[in-house]
């Protein structure tokens, strides 16, 4: 397995979710917002950063089986 291929995946992926944390954060810290938008905005980000997980995981997996050039089939 390269660990060259793993590094941009991941350190993108970490990038995401540090951004998907601040965002959720300011959704958290705003004044005057109702509960039931922030607790939405919450549920939001953090499927958007567990799908951003997700994607990764099955990247790795890709990378680690050989495929990771699958347009060459086409």
């Amino acid at each position: 397995m390269k660990k060259g291929k793993l590094v941009a995946p991941v350190v993108v992926t970490v990038l995401v979710c540090l951004w998907l944390l601040f965002y959720l954060s300011m959704i958290l810290l705003v004044p005057g917002v109702p509960f039931a938008f922030k607790a939405i905005g919450g549920v939001i980000t953090l499927g958007l950063g567990a799908v951003a997980v997700y994607n990764l995981l099955e990247r790795i997996k890709e990378i680690r089986s050989g495929e990771e050039d699958d347009l060459d089939n086409y």
